[in-house]
């Protein structure tokens, strides 16, 4: 009996979730591979939370602003709410406050995994995301935002990605001023215009403190240029902080990264649900997507830096790998010379019984090579 029905709705899937073939599959974890090598060649310790929590642990705390993204289900033994994660920072932040609560900071994590998402109307192409990322706990520094953006960078590297710039942004600095001074049932058109980069709009609403919007957002762009126009601004004692540190951790950046492409938006602040200070944003030329976000949160009581960054995003910007070239061979073969195959980077398909006819299974199975002559041959 077949195992699958083969009506047409078997290949049906829910929207947002699909099936990663062969190549693409193998591209994913070969990309996923390096980018984690990278991350464990400089300190970082992989982590493997789990798929599933309880809702009152992942939603808790940070993680509330998760809730409208969360897949939930009941727990058949416990008959308690469970929930499909979302998204992995508020998992690690768990684990380092936790788990990790007596280890020596700065506490430097890894991971890669699936997060599920409801997705929003219009953007349910995406319900199942694969993150790869690094979180840096403890130090609340500049220095501490640089490691984790340089690291990123070289990691973008090793997939051979070009035209890679970060996008940085410190929302606390536009919200402190829009709080201080706005009403808050004023708040949302002007907020609602900022993101639209409505500057008549933004003149219109900004109160006493247009003109200084009006600077903001003709800042946006390289980074130099950005904190030039920026650091004109006369800022109230409580928000002058949040410039200097956007400033601070430029220079610190720059100082690790000299060639790395940074541009600044001082009033982009939508979607970032938990986080404190610094946060950025990548992209690539070659790629009309993000490619991973971060930036500046609580750990539970911690500061804490991280970077998630996209691998399907990734592999859909960088250069196509070449395919493993694979070899059909005998039934058997002897495992030295099967090693010696491996150890030459060829994938060997094995035959399944003596009398087949080599060459034909070969095409047939699209083999780039054969086993003839105690070598590989080209077909």
């Amino acid at each position: 009996m077949s195992l699958y029905s083969e009506s047409p709705s078997s290949a049906l899937l829910p929207s947002g979730f699909a099936d990663l073939l062969p190549g693409e599959a193998e591209a994913e974890a070969r990309g996923i591979a390096s980018v984690m090598e990278a991350f464990s060649r400089h300190g970082y310790q992989r982590v493997r939370p789990p798929l599933l929590e309880f809702e009152s642990s992942l939603l808790g705390g940070s993680g509330e602003s998760l809730a409208p993204q969360t897949f939930r289900l009941m727990d058949p033994n416990s008959h308690r709410m469970m929930a499909l994660r979302p998204d992995m920072t508020t998992q690690i932040a768990r684990i380092a406050s936790i788990r990790l609560q007596d280890a020596p900071r700065p506490l430097r994590l890894s991971y890669s995994g699936s997060c599920i998402v409801v997705g929003t109307p219009g953007r349910e192409a995406d319900r199942q995301v694969s993150q790869a990322g690094i979180e840096l706990i403890g130090p609340d520094s500049a220095q501490a935002d640089a490691e984790v953006i340089a690291l990123g960078a070289k990691a973008l590297a090793e997939l051979g990605i070009e035209g890679v710039s970060f996008d940085l942004s410190m929302p606390a600095l536009s919200l402190g001023l829009i709080e201080g001074v706005i009403p808050e049932a004023d708040r949302e058109p002007l907020l609602h215009a900022l993101d639209r980069k409505d500057a008549s709009a933004v003149a219109e609403l900004g109160g006493p403190i247009a003109e200084m919007l009006a600077v903001m957002l003709r800042a946006a762009g390289p980074a130099d240029r950005a904190l030039d126009l920026l650091a004109e601004l006369d800022y109230p004692k409580d928000i002058a902080g949040h410039f200097e540190r956007l400033a601070a951790s430029v220079a610190a950046i720059r100082e690790r990264s000299p060639d790395l492409r940074l541009t600044i938006d001082p009033v982009d602040f939508r979607g970032w649900r938990y986080h404190t200070g610094l946060c950025v944003t990548v992209f690539s030329t070659s790629s009309r997507e993000e490619l991973g976000r971060g930036g500046r949160y609580l750990a539970g009581q911690e500061p804490a830096c991280g970077l998630t960054l996209r691998p399907q995003a990734l592999l859909r910007a960088a250069p196509v790998p070449a395919s493993r070239p694979r070899c059909y061979v005998p039934v058997d073969l002897d495992a030295s010379r099967l090693s010696g195959l491996h150890k030459a980077g060829y994938a060997t398909v094995s035959a399944l019984s003596h009398d087949e006819n080599a060459l034909a299974q070969a095409q047939h199975l699209r083999c780039t090579h054969v086993w003839k002559d105690e070598a590989a041959q080209p077909l």
